[in-house]
């Protein structure tokens, strides 16, 4: 075993096995409290901008930056931040990630002005870009036991699933009893608790060998991450035909290219090529890249739909999505716990994919006069189920038989997937959302009722897009992964916890 697995060991090797089991779940509780605040802070903070627009008074066309410098660092940043925690340590990175989020956070939540405001979002994006897979490499190593590991990335997906469904709750709350900032503020909490866990459970990762760090591939695969997240942003802001959209999505496929290339050449990899090529892994990326994209759908045009259609209140908005939070709790563990030992996740992602694409058929149908339990109920409890299929497994399949120094750049890649995957959902769903309403007023009388009736028409149309969306995932992920169950974990992996 070398020198890392050993420093690795569980610090009471005689200790009683029940209580390293206990000490184990532990962990995955401060695993699942640091992905929540990473996960929700994508939707709390949606919800938090116009009392944060009129608090701060910054213009409509700066609003996009209060999300958008959060999905350029995040993105951009989280290969780097996934070898680094292979590198120098999933404690010590994970810790540097919870504190840095938290005064990001911070400086947030006290912002006098836009720019302190959009220079704490970046702040974020560059701590959670360390944070996050951190957080799922810890996870790959912590459970190793095959069965264990199944219901600890089960739980894991629920919370990766659900987690934007209850930031829109939680923002709601905070924003209708207490003040926007608090938005912010609130990771603060989930920070030191994670922190405390951290600093109690987890054993300290060292290694004698001085860290070694591919420079070349960082600096090529970090400009092409910002290239294609900003692209896309400049996509649904000016349009697709635009020149700047068109010159930074060309530069970032150029540079990722260049990446790929230099990956073959490398003495030290960033990211390894075998971490890539298996096809279990690939397809578990594809899966998550997919459903990053459909999902977007769910969250942002229903949220219209339940706010400036039926009047609901933010609040009644997130209470609305808990039965689709469920469906996805419910689907993962049952998925993981009971069904990937039995069937692999071939399976299990292409069936997620076919429901979720059934219940965005579901959610297709509403109209101007609808109704919660009859026209919107349904469709988010089975695209809920769905989506809990898919993020699970997938969650597992990406970490699948990944050697101990690969774990980190493996997680980080899930993240990257879902990152990219929703960048590419907001500018594509929104622009076909644009394009629907202007197609339906053409000829129309304008009223409130034909206004009412094209964003509606905006909504569904992106649906049935989403919903393509996902049967194509299932297509694609039915021929990229291969059958049969997932592998073990290498022998000798160590267990990361006191």
């Amino acid at each position: 075993m070398s020198d890392i697995a050993e420093r690795t060991e569980f610090e009471q090797s005689s200790a009683p096995s029940g209580d390293n089991h206990a000490k184990r779940w532990l962990v995955l509780a401060v695993l699942g409290i640091a992905q929540l605040m990473v996960v929700l802070d994508a939707t709390i903070v949606n919800i938090a901008l116009p009392a944060a627009q009129r608090s701060l008074e910054f213009g409509d066309s700066d609003r996009q930056w209060i999300i958008t410098a959060y999905a350029l660092a995040f993105g951009s940043l989280l290969l780097l931040g996934g070898r680094l925690s292979d590198l120098f340590g999933r404690r010590r990175t994970f810790i540097v990630g919870l504190i840095g989020f938290a005064v990001a956070s911070a400086i947030g939540g006290a912002a006098v002005n836009f720019e302190m405001l959009v220079t704490a979002r970046a702040g974020q994006g560059v701590f959670g870009a360390l944070l996050a897979p951190a957080a799922l490499s810890l996870l790959s190593v912590t459970f190793t036991d095959p069965g264990e590991r199944a219901k600890a990335f089960g739980i894991f997906g629920a919370v990766a699933g659900g987690g934007g469904a209850i930031g829109l709750l939680l923002g709601g709350a905070l924003t209708e009893w207490v003040d926007w900032r608090w938005c912010l503020f609130v990771n603060l909490f989930f920070a030191a608790i994670a922190l405390v866990g951290a600093v109690l459970l987890l054993a300290p990762h060292t290694s004698d060998s001085r860290p070694k760090l591919d420079i070349p591939g960082t600096i090529l695969v970090s400009i092409s991450l910002f290239s294609i997240v900003f692209g896309f942003s400049k996509a649904e802001s000016d349009g697709w035909s635009a020149t700047p959209t068109i010159s930074w999505l060309v530069a970032g496929v150029v540079f990722m290219a260049a990446f790929i290339y230099w990956q073959t050449k490398s003495e030290h990899p960033l990211l390894p090529l075998r971490v890539v090529l298996d096809r279990i892994r690939a397809g578990s990326y594809l899966a998550i890249f997919l459903s990053g994209a459909g999902m977007f759908a769910v969250f942002l045009f229903l949220t219209y739909y339940m706010q400036l259609i039926l009047g609901y209140s933010p609040i009644m908005t997130g209470l609305a999505f808990m039965p689709m939070v469920f469906g996805i709790v419910t689907a993962a563990t049952l998925s993981t716990a009971v069904l990937l030992p039995r069937v692999g996740p071939r399976v299990l992602i292409v069936s997620g994919m076919v429901i979720a694409a059934i219940g965005m058929t579901l959610l297709a149908q509403i109209s101007v006069d609808s109704t919660y339990a009859v026209h919107i109920l349904p469709g988010l409890v089975v695209t809920g189920l769905g989506m809990g299929s898919i993020f699970a497994p997938s969650m597992q399949g990406a970490t699948s038989g990944v050697h101990h120094e690969d774990a980190g750049v493996a997680s980080a890649t899930v993240n990257t997937m879902q990152q990219v995957g929703g960048s590419i959902g907001t500018a594509l769903l929104s622009t076909i959302a644009a394009s629907a309403s202007t197609n339906y007023l053409v000829g129309r009388e304008m009223n409130p009722l034909t206004q009412a009736q094209a964003a509606v028409e905006s909504y569904t149309t992106t649906f049935y897009w989403a919903a393509g969306i996902f049967a194509v995932g299932a297509v694609l992920t039915g021929l990229v992964l291969r059958s049969g169950l997932l592998p073990d974990s290498p022998e000798g992996e160590p267990v990361i916890a006191h």
